[in-house]
């Protein structure tokens, strides 16, 4: 089993490195707007854990027979739905939280921390309907080829969307924040 799994971890340990090279990559805009920084691990970690829960209950549902390689688009279909509501949520929570950071004096995120908030907010929504449609593929595709998708969906996931999710911040708070804070 050690095998099994050091193998995948190796080369997501290797591919999570992309996530510095991402960091370094809007090293202007953390420049700028440093409070961008504090919202990182919220990001990557809703889209990470909303993708290894896709994932989870995908290879749970291969396991039990109620799916099989043929369902994708119809899984894909519905998580989609699934993947909206869930970003809606954290996204919401997310923009109240900065709301009410801003109106109980707890921290002063500017002048602009409506835009702050809503790029934390569309981006919380993006990110986990990433997440989710990536948790619910990567299992079929591992399955087609042959290869364990509990062993390594999860992980795969967590590490895809780590990377990507910075990229959609940082993208929605450059399209949002443009003229104000960049």
């Amino acid at each position: 089993m050690i095998q099994k799994r050091a193998g995948w971890l190796i080369i997501l340990f290797l591919s999570e490195m992309l996530t510095a090279s991402a960091m370094a990559y809007f090293d202007g805009e953390i420049e700028k707007a440093v409070v961008l920084a504090l919202f990182v691990p919220l990001i990557i970690s809703s889209g990470g854990n909303s993708g290894s829960q896709a994932a989870s209950l995908i290879i749970r549902a291969m396991a039990l027979g109620e799916i099989k390689l043929k369902d994708w688009w119809y899984v894909m279909k519905r998580e989609i739905s699934s993947g909206l509501i869930l970003g809606g949520i954290l996204g919401t929570i997310g923009f109240l939280r900065i709301l009410l950071w801003q109106e109980l004096g707890i921290y002063d995120y500017g002048i602009y921390w409506v835009y702050i908030a809503l790029s934390v907010s569309l981006s919380l929504l993006f990110v986990v309907l990433w997440g989710t449609l990536s948790g619910s593929v990567i299992p079929f595709v591992l399955r087609r080829f042959g290869l364990d998708p509990a062993t390594a969906s999860a992980p795969f996931v967590a590490t895809l969307v780590d990377v990507s999710g910075l990229i959609i911040y940082f993208t929605v708070a450059g399209l949002l924040l443009s003229g104000k804070l960049l």
